[in-house]
C-alpha cells in the first residue's frame, strides 16, 4: 500500500470506493435531486456530530487528566512527607540514644570518671570536635559546675560519632540547668568569644522551655540558630535525676534544603506548602495570599481559616494521609492533597490550580475546531466537483465498473476466505502462522496475514518464557522451603525440652511473617542449676533478618556457655555484631539465667520488651524497667542486669514486639492492655496453653489482616524443688 495526501493507493479502502463508485452510478441518474438535498443533511449533521464530538473530546479529557494529575499529586506528597519525616526521625534516635546515656551519668556519677573537655578552638575548625561552652548563668568559681562539666566528658566520643556518621544533624549537644553546654559539631569558629563564657543562657531556649514542659520528646518550630543566624529545627529530650530535671540533650537539624525543594517544585499552577502542628505556613513560595509564610506572631492558623474546605484539608493532613480533593479558597480552585510529618507534628500539602487540568481540553478543542473547518471546505469544494465528474463519467465508467467490481470481488474474497481456514484449524499443538505468498496482496489483507504472523511468534515465545519463569519461581520456593526448615530447625522445638527436670515447665514459639524471619528464641542449661532463656528480635525480615538471626544465636550460646552473667555475655555479644556491621542491622535482647534450684535470677535487656511476670495465684502483670541500647549499634556499651526471684507456682512471659504491634486492617495494635488480657484469661494454664491463647486472642482481634511482624513467644512456670 502506498499513501499520497489523503488518499491510500492500493488499500482495501480504495477497491471497496471503487466498486461502490461505479455501482452507485446508475443510481445517480435518478436520484439526482435526492442526492442534493441530502447534502445538505449530511452537511448539518456533521457540523451536529462535530460539536458533540468536541464537547465528548473536552469532557473525556478532563477526566483523565484529573485522574493522572490526582494520581501524581498523592504519590508526590506522600513522598515528599515519607523523605523528610524519615530525616527526623533519624534525628530523634539520635538525641533518645544520647539522653539515656546523660541520665546513667547523672543517676550513677560515681560510676563514671571526670574527663576535661576543651573549649571551642579556631584550629579545630572543619574538625569534628565536642566543645565545652559557660553560658552567662554558670557559676565558673563552683566546685559543683567544673565536678559536673567534668562528668560531662564521658559523652564527648558518643557524640562525636553521632554527628560524624549521620548526614543531616548540624550539631548534637546536651545543655543543663547550670547552663553548662557540650556540643559537637564542625564549625568552632563560630563560638569563640574573648572571655570563654558566652552571652546566651541555654534555659531560656526554645527548645529547653519546651522539653521542660512536656517532659518529653520535643521538636521545636522553626528557628533561628544562635551561632549561625540559619533556620532550622531542634529535637530536644528531658534528663531527669532524682526526679529533677538536670538537663535536655538535643540536636540541630538545619532546613534550608527543604526550602530550596519547597522553591524547586513553585510553578505557574502547582507548589508545595509545610504547616506545623499549630497550623502555620513555615515553607512555602509564595509571598503574599494565605499561603504566605509570616512570623508566628502573624501567621493565620489555616485549621481555623475562612475556608472550610482549606481548613479540613489541613486538619486531615496533620493527622493522615489525605487523597486529593478539591478545594475552594475564595474565587480560587485547588486539587490538594497531603501527607503528615508524624515524627515532627507536621504536614506538607501538594497544591494545583484547578485550570490547569482545564488549559489541554481548551486546546483541543480549538484544534479540533480549526480541523473540521478546513475539512469542512474541502468537502463542500469536492462535492461540486464530483457533481459535475459524476455526469460526465457514468457513461463511460459503466461497462468498466461492473468488470472491475467482478474482479475486485474475487481478488478481496479468495485471499481472506484462506487466511480464515488457516487460522480455523489453528491448535494448541499446532499454534503456528505463518505468511506466504498467497497473502502478498499489497493491501490490508497483507498487513492482517503478517499481523497474524507475529501475533503466532510472540505467543510461541510468550510459552517458552512462561515456562522459564515458572520453573525459576519453583526453584526459588523451594529455596525458601529449605531455609525455612533450616531456621525451625535452630531453635529449640522438643517440648518438653527436659523431661527429667521438674523444676520447671518451658514451651516457646516463633511464628515469621515471612519464609524466614529475625525474631528467635532459646533456652538452655548452662550447668545442672543454671537455665539460660533468651528472646530477641532482628531489626528486619526476610533473609537478611534470619542470617543476623543465626549469627546472634549462635554467639550469644557459644558465649553463655564459657559462663559470666547476663551484662557480661551482651556486651561480649554486642562488640563481636558491631564489626563489619556496614548493613546497620540491629538486635534487640532479652537474656536471663535462673538457678532453678533457688528460683533467683538475673537479666539484662538489650532494648527490647518489657516482660510479663505472675505471682502463684495472682495475675499477669508487665514489669518495666530501664532498658540498655539495642545490640550492634554501638561496641562500647556497658550493659547492666538486675535481679528477679521466682517462687513455686510463678510464670514468666517473654515476647517480641511482633505480638504486641499486630494490626488491623485499619492499623490498630493489639497493645500491651490486650496482651495481658489474653494472658489472664486463664492464668494457672500450661505454658503450652498460655501461648495459645495468646495467638487465639490476637487472631480474633486481627481478623482477615495480613501478618505484619514476626511473633515469638516464651513462657516459663516455676516450680521449684517441691
Amino acid at each position: 500500500m502506498k499513501k499520497f495526501k489523503h488518499f491510500v493507493i492500493g488499500g482495501i479502502e480504495n477497491k471497496i470506493v471503487n466498486l461502490v463508485l461505479f455501482t452507485v452510478l446508475l443510481i445517480v441518474l435518478a436520484f439526482g435531486v435526492v442526492i442534493a438535498h441530502q447534502s445538505g443533511v449530511l452537511s448539518d449533521l456533521s457540523k451536529s456530530a462535530n460539536e458533540k464530538q468536541k464537547d465528548s473530546m473536552a469532557q473525556i479529557s478532563n477526566q483523565t487528566m484529573t485522574a493522572v494529575m490526582e494520581s501524581n499529586l498523592d504519590a508526590q506528597t506522600q513522598m515528599q512527607a515519607y523523605i523528610v519525616d524519615n530525616v527526623f526521625r533519624e534525628v530523634r534516635t539520635d538525641v533518645e540514644m544520647l539522653a539515656d546515656y546523660a541520665q546513667k551519668l547523672y543517676n550513677e556519677p560515681d560510676k563514671y570518671p571526670r574527663l576535661d573537655i576543651n573549649a571551642p578552638d579556631a584550629s579545630m575548625q572543619g574538625q569534628v570536635a565536642a566543645q565545652l561552652m559557660y553560658g552567662r548563668g554558670a557559676d565558673l568559681t563552683s566546685e559543683a559546675v567544673q565536678e559536673e562539666a567534668g562528668l560531662l566528658g564521658n559523652l564527648a566520643d558518643m557524640m562525636t560519632s553521632m554527628y560524624s556518621k549521620s548526614d543531616h544533624l548540624s550539631s548534637c549537644f546536651i545543655s543543663t540547668v547550670s547552663d553548662i553546654t557540650l556540643m559537637a559539631d564542625e564549625v568552632a569558629d563560630l563560638k569563640l568569644n574573648n572571655g570563654g563564657q558566652y552571652d546566651f543562657y541555654a534555659p531560656e531556649r526554645p527548645w529547653f522551655i519546651g522539653a521542660k514542659s512536656t517532659k518529653d520528646l520535643y521538636f521545636t518550630g522553626i528557628e533561628t540558630d544562635y551561632f549561625s543566624g540559619r533556620i532550622g529545627v531542634v529535637c530536644a529530650y528531658p534528663i531527669y535525676a532524682n526526679g529533677k530535671l538536670v538537663a535536655v540533650a538535643g540536636a540541630d537539624l538545619f532546613l534550608e534544603e527543604m526550602q530550596a525543594a519547597i522553591e524547586q517544585n513553585n510553578s505557574e499552577y502547582s507548589f508545595l506548602f509545610v504547616v506545623d502542628r499549630n497550623g502555620h505556613v513555615i515553607f512555602s513560595p509564595k509571598t503574599e495570599g494565605i499561603f504566605q509564610v509570616k512570623t508566628s506572631s502573624e501567621a493565620i492558623d489555616l485549621r481555623n481559616s475562612e475556608y472550610p474546605e482549606l481548613s479540613d484539608m489541613v486538619m486531615s493532613s496533620l493527622r493522615s494521609v489525605t487523597a486529593t480533593r478539591e478545594v475552594h479558597c475564595g474565587n480560587m480552585d485547588y486539587y490538594m492533597a497531603g501527607a503528615p510529618m508524624e515524627t515532627a507534628g507536621w504536614a506538607i500539602v501538594s497544591v494545583v490550580d484547578k485550570t490547569a487540568t482545564e488549559i489541554p481540553a481548551q486546546q483541543m478543542k480549538a484544534q479540533h475546531e480549526a480541523i473540521q473547518q478546513e475539512a469542512a471546505a474541502e468537502y463542500q469544494n469536492g462535492l461540486k466537483q464530483s457533481k459535475h465528474m459524476i455526469w460526465i463519467l457514468l457513461g463511460t465508467f459503466f461497462v468498466i465498473a461492473l468488470l472491475n467490481a467482478i474482479i475486485l470481488a474475487k481478488h478481496i474474497v479468495r485471499p481472506m476466505e484462506k487466511m480464515t481456514k488457516r487460522i480455523g484449524v489453528l491448535t494448541g499443538d499446532d499454534p503456528i502462522f505463518e505468511m506466504s505468498d498467497e497473502y502478498r496482496t499489497d493491501d490490508e489483507i497483507q498487513v492482517l496475514a503478517e499481523s497474524f504472523a507475529d501475533l503466532s511468534k510472540r505467543t510461541r515465545e510468550y510459552i517458552a518464557e512462561n515456562i522459564r519463569i515458572t520453573a525459576e519461581k519453583e526453584r526459588i520456593g523451594a529455596e525458601l522451603n529449605v531455609a525455612t526448615r533450616i531456621q525451625a530447625d535452630m531453635l529449640p522445638s522438643v517440648f518438653p525440652p527436659f523431661p527429667e527436670r521438674r523444676e520447671f515447665d518451658l514451651y516457646a514459639s516463633m511464628q515469621p511473617a515471612k519464609a524466614v524471619g529475625g525474631d528467635f528464641y532459646d533456652f538452655f542449661l548452662m550447668d545442672d542449676r543454671h537455665l539460660a532463656m533468651v528472646m530477641a528480635d532482628v531489626s528486619d525480615k526476610g533473609v537478611p533478618a534470619a542470617l543476623f538471626m543465626v549469627i546472634t544465636k549462635t554467639l550469644i550460646k557459644n558465649r553463655a556457655q564459657m559462663g559470666g552473667s547476663p551484662a557480661e555475655i551482651l556486651t561480649d555479644v554486642n562488640r563481636q555484631l558491631c564489626e563489619n556491621n556496614d548493613s546497620g542491622m540491629f538486635v534487640t535482647i532479652w537474656l536471663a539465667i535462673l538457678d532453678i534450684a533457688t528460683g533467683k535470677g538475673l537479666a539484662a535487656n538489650a532494648g527490647h520488651e518489657h516482660p510479663t511476670l505472675r505471682r502463684a495465684g495472682g495475675a499477669y502483670e508487665l514489669i518495666h524497667y530501664k532498658h540498655n541500647p539495642p545490640a550492634a549499634l554501638m561496641a562500647e556499651i556497658p550493659y547492666t542486669e538486675h535481679t528477679f526471684e521466682m517462687h513455686p507456682g510463678d510464670s514468666l512471659f517473654v515476647y517480641t514486639d511482633g505480638v504486641t504491634e499486630a494490626a488491623t486492617v485499619d492499623k490498630q495494635l493489639f497493645g500491651e492492655e490486650r496482651l495481658i488480657e489474653a494472658l489472664n484469661l486463664d492464668p494457672d494454664a500450661r505454658p503450652k496453653q498460655v501461648l495459645e491463647n495468646v495467638r487465639a486472642s490476637i487472631a480474633a482481634f486481627t481478623g482477615d489482616a495480613d501478618q505484619f511482624d514476626d511473633m515469638t513467644m516464651l513462657c516459663m512456670q516455676y516450680y521449684g524443688n517441691t
